[in-house]
């Protein structure tokens, strides 16, 4: 449902930093967050430019800032990618209705981990610290494996994953680098790992949308939460 779009729950695994440090997440916030945002960063030793000064939530049209607000509610803050992106509305709502085409629909056979597997990979040969680190805690989340994020985005053919997974990536690194060299025998090598050809769109689209992603990361210097980092890493003692 919407309301449970972009909800980053750590499941099994918890952060050692907290990210409840806003507890009235609906109402007005009291301060602007990219002031906020800034000196989070600076109490974890994370600089970032103001190449792109965030936009004041309060000022944001009511749609945008509703699901910002929705995030902040369920996930304990904002990434950075809803505030930065934020500047330009129409480009924002057209952003974030292709992610959710993509990385929330059911059907097809790819999970939520294969899919944030695609982006940390991908998004790694892009050299885009934004995309790795955010997508590579959901991941780990996801897939309920702490190492799996820092495996697959240094080098995914060592990476603690299934043959079917690694030929996934297989696929989505041909179309991130070499998409022209993309043939029948790609298909055919998928085909005999289970996906069928709309599992194939999928890998392709969602490497091809996180390139866009990455790049528009990477040239406003756009940083990661401080919050990313520790998610997923520790796992939760059983009681």
């Amino acid at each position: 449902t919407d309301s449970n779009r972009h909800t980053f729950w750590a499941g099994d695994f918890e952060s050692p930093v907290s990210t409840n440090f806003t507890t009235a997440a609906i109402r007005p916030l009291l301060c602007h967050e990219a002031e906020q945002t800034y000196k989070s960063c600076l109490h974890y030793g994370v600089t970032m430019s103001v190449r792109y000064p965030f936009p004041d939530l309060n000022q944001l049209p009511e749609d945008i800032r509703s699901r910002i607000l929705e995030v902040q509610e369920k996930s304990g803050f904002i990434p950075n990618v809803f505030l930065a992106l934020a500047r330009r509305p129409a480009e924002w709502r057209a952003f974030f209705a292709y992610h959710d085409a993509l990385m929330l629909k059911e059907e097809g056979s790819l999970t939520k981990g294969d899919r944030e597997m695609i982006v940390t990979t991908t998004s790694a040969a892009n050299h885009c610290l934004y995309c790795v680190v955010a997508h590579g805690a959901i991941l780990r989340i996801y897939e309920k494996k702490p190492l799996v994020a820092d495996q697959v985005a240094v080098n995914y053919l060592k990476a603690d994953i299934s043959p079917r997974q690694k030929a996934m990536l297989d696929f989505a690194m041909k179309t991130c680098l070499n998409s022209h060299e993309i043939n029948d025998a790609d298909f055919e090598t998928l085909h005999a790992h289970g996906f069928d050809d709309e599992d194939i769109w999928d890998i392709a689209a969602i490497t091809a949308f996180f390139g866009l992603s990455n790049r528009m990361a990477s040239f406003s210097n756009m940083m990661p939460n401080p919050e990313f980092y520790l998610l997923g890493r520790m796992p939760r003692d059983k009681k």
